[in-house]
């Protein structure tokens, strides 16, 4: 009996995984962004990502360990999928650790292959709903929601079994 109240207890939390995001809906049209400025000393735009089919938008930062845990499966995807997929990094904190200048000194020493933005304002953050990091947005052709989620299933590399970006990536390279 105590396995079904306990099974029965945890049904909303299946039914609404991924009903999280009170800005944002799966199929809503991407807040859009221009002259956030970038680790590479140049001002950023999502219409700058115009020739790529799949866009991917992470909110991330400097100081979070969760963050840091990711970094380098980050790193991986975006060149695994260099040819297919934009992929850009925003950082909403404001703290001193995760200011621009010390994203640059980050992104230079783990030589990321991906635009790296400030959002000082935290107004894009927002915009998305993000609410933790790291955070994912997977954005179709016509720059519309079609994930936002986790990575993966787990914080360390090492135990992950279900890799949800990527599936949600080939999925819309794929057109479903």
């Amino acid at each position: 009996m105590l396995r079904i109240t306990l099974g029965l207890s945890l049904l909303p939390a299946v039914v609404l995984a991924g009903e999280f995001n009170k800005k944002l809906n799966v199929g809503d049209a991407a807040p859009a962004w221009k002259g956030l400025p970038g680790t590479d000393g140049k001002k950023h735009s999502l219409a700058d990502l115009v020739g790529k089919d799949v866009v991917v938008v992470v909110f991330t930062c400097n100081s979070c360990a969760c963050s840091e845990e990711y970094e380098n499966r980050i790193i991986a995807f975006a060149e695994k999928y260099k040819d297919k997929v934009g992929l850009v990094a925003i950082n909403v904190n404001t703290i001193p650790e995760d200011r621009l200048e010390a994203m640059t000194k980050k992104a230079a020493k783990k030589k990321f292959p991906f635009p790296y933005l400030y959002d000082e304002s935290q107004q894009i953050g927002r915009y998305y709903g993000a609410t933790y990091t790291p955070e994912f947005f997977v954005l179709d052709k016509a720059r519309k929601v079609a994930y936002m989620g986790a990575m993966d299933d787990k914080t360390k590399a090492d135990a992950v079994t279900e890799r949800y970006l990527e599936a949600a990536v080939e999925a819309v390279l794929k057109g479903e």
